[in-house]
């Protein structure tokens, strides 16, 4: 408790602080003891076995891919990654658009782009490219590339003529 004393200023007095003790804990943590009773466990079941299976399909995909991927010169490497990158932008435009769209898409192309680059970019270190040059070289590349319009819209935009001709002719 804290007494004050009034009458003069300078008086300030405290009383004596109380150590309360703390009381000390038995326990000591818990002990398991082992129980020899069997414990049943069910066999995996369907959906597991087909998550296993499907990693690896989806491994064998893309191994598939990238030897796709390296089979192609450095040149239709770049006009794939242009091409991809304008679909993505499409991608975009058709959500802020709020048109339907496969939400996946967008990590498919990047990662497609990525791994496109990737290869690009193994190619570069073994012509003893070093990173210095490698990106000197991506921003002339970049400067260079000729804005047009992604496959996907090149396709929309035949089918909005087919069908033009077609009112037309009717």
């Amino acid at each position: 408790m804290l007494s004050l004393s009034i009458a003069s200023p300078s008086t300030i007095t405290f009383p004596p602080k109380t150590h309360f003790p703390i009381p000390k804990s038995t326990f000591n943590g818990i002990k398991i003891q082992k129980h020899h009773c069997p414990i049943h466990v069910p066999p995996q079941t369907a959906s597991f076995r087909n998550a296993s299976a499907s990693s690896v399909v989806m491994m064998a995909k893309r191994e598939e891919e990238l030897k796709e991927i390296r089979a192609k010169t450095t040149e239709e490497i770049n006009e794939e990654v242009v091409d991809l990158k304008g679909e993505l932008l499409m991608l975009r435009l058709q959500k802020s658009a709020r048109n339907e769209f496969k939400s996946s898409e967008f990590g498919r192309m990047r990662k497609r782009i990525a791994r496109m680059l990737t290869v690009k970019r193994e190619r570069e270190v073994e012509e003893g490219i070093n990173k210095r040059l490698s990106r000197k070289l991506d921003r002339q590349w970049k400067k260079s590339i000729v804005v047009r319009p992604p496959p996907s819209l090149k396709k929309l935009q035949e089918e909005e003529a087919a069908a033009a001709e077609a009112e037309k002719s009717a």
